[in-house]
């Protein structure tokens, strides 16, 4: 008989998607996921990004879902009463759920789903945080007793890497109540290499004015002060290395500060936010993604996993959660420390002294995500979801 696994998630977000149609083929699971903002269902506007964003992959194809009615004064993820679902519960109880799956503890209807059901059925939780932005202190013990009292309606968690298992640790689980269930995106939909895809890509190289031997250094993501590409600018800016292009993808509110530090450069290049089904063709266009970031709260980095599927190097800063995981420094990249601009500019120079070698870092790149994959993540979920709750 398979266990019913109740999937507890606040929207559909392009991570997932695949990984929950995926599980919805399992031999194991009877998986259904629950969502929690239902407001999303109608728009999704990310601050950050300063845009209302419509994916254009599909987030709710190939698995059973239903959203719960959030009933929120002010709806949204940006605080604890934002998401309030006084019928997620009863919801839960009808579907007869013999496990819970929770993404996300800091809502009030995740939350209060955890409370109530710890002890009747196993519960399970999964997010991605760390320990790398502490910074000691009272109010750093009092938030650990705190979030020590939050996982004690949790009995087991999934860990996506190595910092997110010693933060789980540090909060009161048990080691073997950890699972090891990798950060992982579609590799399979990233890792696709046709003709045309590439085409594309050497196409774009083109009219950006990069050479066939140039070497494409890419940042992807939002524009803000936690991702710091400010620090890459400046580096890129202090190395003025002949025959290496840098490639600003996205949108946010350091966007008219980089442009302006820019201006003028051959060199930079900057590309607004991209949606997802153009997401490999960028990679493809890159040779190496920096992410630099500072927090707090980079959590992983899942472009990181990205381009490391595409075959690309990586330089990425030690505030990543992924760096210990998933950079080999000298194979596939190297772990830069957050804001040392005297070391990013060592190490990209390091990085581009020919594109056949970021060729052979990227291949690297390539066997090492291999593992971290949507097939480990369900492997690990039907070996663990199921397990008695007891002395939890």
């Amino acid at each position: 008989m398979k266990t019913k696994l109740a999937i507890i998630s606040s929207h559909p977000i392009q991570y997932n998607a695949p990984l929950f149609a995926m599980l919805a083929k399992s031999e194991l699971l009877d998986v259904k996921v629950f969502y929690t903002w239902s407001q999303s269902r109608e728009t999704l506007f990310d601050k950050d990004f300063g845009k209302t964003i419509q994916w254009d992959i599909p987030l709710l194809d190939g698995y059973s879902y239903e959203f719960a009615d959030n009933v929120s004064s002010n709806p949204g993820p940006g605080s604890f009463r934002g998401i309030v679902c006084p019928q997620l519960n009863p919801m839960l109880r009808n579907w007869d759920a013999s496990a819970l799956l929770v993404y996300g503890w800091n809502y009030h209807a995740h939350y209060h789903a955890m409370k109530y059901f710890k002890g009747k059925i196993p519960v399970y939780f999964r997010g991605d945080s760390t320990l790398l932005d502490e910074t000691g202190g009272v109010k750093q013990a009092m938030r650990r007793l705190f979030l020590r009292f939050i996982y004690r309606s949790a009995d087991f968690a999934f860990y996506v890497g190595e910092n997110n298992r010693q933060y789980y640790l540090k909060h009161g689980f048990r080691n073997d109540h950890l699972f090891f269930a990798p950060h992982a995106i579609d590799n399979k939909r990233f890792g696709d290499s046709s003709g045309e895809m590439r085409r594309d890509a050497e196409k774009w190289r083109t009219e950006l004015g990069i050479g066939a031997n140039d070497i494409a250094v890419v940042f992807v993501g939002k524009f803000e002060p936690k991702k710091n590409p400010l620090l890459l600018l400046e580096a890129a800016e202090r190395l003025n290395k002949p025959g290496v292009h840098y490639i600003f993808v996205g949108n946010g509110i350091l966007e008219a500060q980089l442009k302006a530090k820019s201006a003028g450069n051959p060199a930079i290049h900057f590309l607004p936010f991209q949606n997802q089904s153009r997401m490999p063709v960028i990679y493809h266009l890159s040779d190496i993604l920096a992410l630099p970031s500072q927090g707090p709260g980079e959590t992983w980095g899942l472009v990181v996993n990205e381009a490391m599927v595409c075959g690309k190097a990586v330089l990425v800063s030690d505030k990543s959660g992924c760096a210990i995981d998933l950079i080999k420094p000298g194979e596939n990249g190297y772990i830069l420390e957050s804001n040392n601009i005297s070391q990013c500019v060592e190490l990209l120079d390091k990085m581009t002294v020919s594109r056949a070698s970021t060729i052979q870092m990227g291949i690297a790149s390539k066997e090492i995500i291999a593992r971290w994959s949507f097939e480990e993540v369900r492997k690990s979920f039907e070996r663990n979801i199921g397990l008695p709750a007891k002395n939890c």
